[in-house]
């Protein structure tokens, strides 16, 4: 009799675990949707028809963490959205490859607000030298198309770059500089003084560019952000 009830009982024991697995699991998944689309409604990078965001909430159990308030890793992920020139230039706008963002010890702070802090916010963005070579050759607007690739000579925030083509009936085959600062991107053609163009990122609060580097696919900027705020953007649209 008492081998039949401890059989039972590890049955029992078996069975609520996999149903507090399953609730967790089915938990989790409708919260992580549901940070995906106040992302995109806060940051807008879900605003190309082939946009791609996904937020995702890591460890286990997710329960455990929501009752606290409190989550130990939330992963963003997005591809290929959209951000456009400062001064909203004609065919500025800049196809952004992926951007990847690693949030650690976010803590819950407004539940009406869907407001939050993360203790610690690192990641990546990357722009393809093909996006790179259409926006320039758009804005040039005249005298064929200019190619941007890959440079030697990258330092901290500052990623050259090489040209070439032919813009306003000159002749290009040098380098150019893409800088990384704050929150903002700005090309600089060869011989211009002045940058060719400059986007703004809309990211987290308190999120900055850290380094700017190039690689054989693309231009690849660092973030990092202490005590990032996620409830509010660095730029309204």
């Amino acid at each position: 009799m008492r081998r039949r009830w401890v059989k039972v009982l590890a049955i029992t024991v078996v069975v609520l675990a996999v149903l507090f697995t399953i609730a967790d699991r089915v938990a989790v998944h409708y919260a992580d949707k549901e940070a995906t689309h106040l992302a995109a409604d806060k940051y807008g990078y879900q605003n190309s028809t082939d946009g791609h965001l996904d937020v995702s909430i890591e460890g286990f159990p997710f329960l455990t963490q929501a009752l606290n308030q409190t989550f130990d890793h939330v992963k963003l992920t997005a591809a290929q959205f959209t951000i456009d020139t400062t001064n909203n230039a004609q065919g500025g706008y800049l196809p952004v490859k992926q951007l990847q963002l690693d949030l650690h010890g976010v803590q819950v702070t407004s539940l009406t607000a869907h407001s939050a802090e993360a203790n610690l916010a690192t990641g990546t963005l990357t722009l393809s030298y093909d996006a790179l070579s259409g926006v320039v050759t758009r804005l040039a607007g005249s005298g064929g198309p200019v190619h941007i690739s890959q440079a030697p000579g990258s330092t901290g925030q500052a990623a050259r770059v090489k040209v070439t083509g032919t813009v306003g009936g000159r002749e290009l085959n040098s380098t150019g500089t893409l800088l990384a600062q704050g929150t903002e991107i700005a090309l600089t053609l060869p011989g211009a003084r002045q940058p060719t163009a400059t986007w703004r990122v809309q990211l987290p609060e308190n999120m900055d560019f850290t380094e700017a580097r190039t690689t054989s696919d693309g231009v690849r900027i660092t973030l990092v952000g202490h005590l990032v705020n996620l409830g509010s953007s660095r730029f309204t649209r």
